[in-house]
């Protein structure tokens, strides 16, 4: 079974901006901007999805499954590696 992949709870603020996300991580003192396809992700990441469902939203946003899969797999990746993800 996927695991569900989380924001974490604290520390962080942000704000849907037009068509991307801008986010502050005040336990780091830095901004992330996220572009539109992270900002798709981000959301339901906000919410709480698994790995699968994250491949089936970038999907329906006309992504072929392979790169589907592969930018899931590294924007996840990516904010696991800055500490935005619930453990």
């Amino acid at each position: 079974m996927d695991r569900l992949i989380r924001l974490r709870d604290t520390g962080l603020d942000w704000r849907a901006v037009e068509d991307q996300v801008i986010v502050l991580d005040s336990a780091a003192s830095e901004y992330l901007g996220v572009n539109r396809t992270g900002a798709v992700l981000w959301h339901r990441i906000a919410e709480g999805a698994n790995r699968k469902a994250l491949i089936g939203v970038l999907e329906a946003e006309g992504a072929d499954a392979a790169g589907a899969r592969r930018d899931v797999d590294l924007f996840v990746a990516s904010l696991d590696q800055l500490g935005l993800l619930s453990p």
